[in-house]
């Protein structure tokens, strides 16, 4: 038997082991403490919606708390009561838990409706008058110049575009920072970009949305069907909006919508059936280009019974469509051969049929002929064309921006500490093959990909591999890449001899 079984404690020492504990029960009481505080400060960023009618507390004002954090709007309530009071409904059905007769009230678990609305269909609160900040400040918008040498360091070439751009942003966010100060009101500045597959239509607009730090929703207008038809409502641009927003309704009335592929919903030509997807579409989406309120689902594409919806104003919204009208060309061409035709000083009709640039040709009444509804054009006041990219832009494409595709790779391999050099041939060579494609940029990518796949393998395998050079010869097929190992010359290098002093 140890003399420390029957050892006496003193209070000291039991003072000290108490303490102890103590200390550790209120550090973990403190912690949870701020983590119920945090859950709380966050939970009180989003507005309570009603479980019956599912509007938000901006809209049916101030709810009324149920248990399981359930909330439902007063005008719910009062219609409840209402039912109960009715005929056909007496107090002793509610006593005996008759939920049948009861309206509005089921044989539900309440526990199961905890938390019920996702936080991607909660809206955030708006902050309170005084303590509100412009959304826009007049005097940190950037000027236009600005703009397009930020556009510069991501996009190669198109500088005619990217002017456009600059001064059209520039002018809409002055629009708003400056309100409705006198009688003169500023229009909108939407615009309509024209341009081939793979020019940098979309690369432009992220990049632009990214550098004003404005949120910015991509859709595609080929799922856009008019109200009632399967496929996406026209508002759903709008919802897509307020999801980049975090649902911030202030804040997604500020931003940007880009619109693509919106040459697929040009009227339909020498069809009797109706146009749901087209002329219908652009119908639809003329308030929302111009300017209104339109209600819209919070967190979801199409309106239902059980998704919140809010109200969101458009005429603050920079709207910019872009798309490649494959066909506009032969209307480009038609008009210009008419115009040319006639007189001693008449042109050839091919004279047009290897422009890559014709698009610059463009008018409004081209596009109207495309298919595109006068009143639709009209609320895209700004209409620009993009260049077709060129073999020796398509290799400033893969070397020059910040992040290029080229330097993409180099990191990659920097990771494994091997350097990766291509050669101005193999360049030249990767932009001719996705010429070839003739889908633009997007090209590059995959004909890279295919060739740096083998590479990418066998390198982690070896220690010792230093440089890896990408030759004309290797995309070819002709050849491999050229290896250099570790504490070797670089390829090309010659090492030169050393001579003695004073000789």
């Amino acid at each position: 038997m140890n003399n420390n079984d029957y050892r006496e404690v003193t209070d000291e020492e039991e003072t000290g082991s108490d303490r102890g504990t103590v200390v550790e029960e209120e550090k973990k009481e403190v912690a949870a403490a701020e983590v119920a505080g945090e859950q709380e400060d966050k939970e009180n960023e989003y507005e309570d919606i009603c479980y019956i009618c599912r509007r938000p507390e901006h809209v049916a004002g101030k709810m009324i708390k149920i248990p399981n954090n359930i909330s439902i709007c007063q005008d719910c309530m009062q219609k409840t009561f209402d039912s109960m009071n009715g005929p056909g409904f007496s107090m002793d059905d509610m006593f005996s838990m008759n939920m049948g007769k009861m309206p509005n009230i089921s044989m539900i678990n309440l526990s199961d409706l905890q938390g019920f609305v996702p936080n991607n269909q909660k809206l955030k609160k708006k902050k309170p008058k005084e303590k509100k900040e412009p959304v826009i400040d007049i005097h940190k918008i950037p000027a236009p110049h600005k703009i397009k040498a930020s556009l510069d360091e991501y996009v190669v070439g198109q500088e005619h575009a990217k002017k456009v751009m600059s001064v059209a942003v520039y002018n809409h966010y002055k629009r708003i920072a400056s309100g409705q100060q006198d009688d003169v009101e500023i229009e909108k500045s939407n615009m309509l970009m024209i341009g081939p597959t793979g020019c940098g239509k979309t690369y432009l607009v992220k990049t632009l949305a990214k550098r004003l730090d404005v949120p910015l929703a991509i859709t595609d207008a080929t799922s856009l069907t008019e109200a009632g038809y399967i496929g996406d409502d026209i508002e759903s641009v709008v919802s897509k909006l307020l999801a980049a927003a975090d649902n911030d309704v202030e804040r997604a009335e500020h931003g940007i919508i880009f619109i693509d592929e919106i040459d697929k919903i040009a009227k339909k030509r020498n069809t009797n059936q109706r146009d749901v997807s087209g002329e219908s579409v652009q119908q639809g989406m003329l308030k929302l280009l111009e300017g209104a309120e339109v209600e819209v689902p919070v967190g979801a594409s199409s309106k239902n019974a059980m998704v919140p919806m809010t109200m969101v104003n458009t005429k603050d919204i920079l709207f910019i469509c872009g798309g490649a009208f494959p066909d506009l060309e032969e209307i480009i061409k038609e008009r210009l051969n008419k115009q040319a035709s006639i007189g001693f000083k008449a042109e050839l009709k091919d004279k047009y049929d290897k422009d890559e640039n014709i698009l610059q040709k463009v008018t409004v009444e081209d596009v109207r002929k495309f298919g595109m509804i006068p009143e639709f054009l009209g609320r895209l006041p700004i209409m620009f064309t993009l260049d077709a990219l060129t073999e020796d832009m398509l290799v400033r494409i893969l070397k020059e921006p910040k992040n290029a595709i080229i330097k993409q790779y180099q990191k990659l391999l920097a990771m494994d500490e091997v350097n990766l050099i291509f050669d101005d041939d193999a360049l030249a060579a990767i932009a001719a093959k996705a010429k070839e494609k003739k889908v633009g940029a997007r090209a590059l990518r995959a004909i890279i990909e295919e060739y740096m796949l083998d590479i990418m393998y066998e390198i982690p395998k070896d220690d010792n591999i230093g440089t890896v050079t990408i030759t004309k010869d290797y995309l070819e097929n002709k050849g491999a890449p050229l290896i250099a190992m570790r504490g070797c010359p670089a390829i090309g290098e010659t090492v030169r001899p050393q001579v003695a002093s004073g000789e």
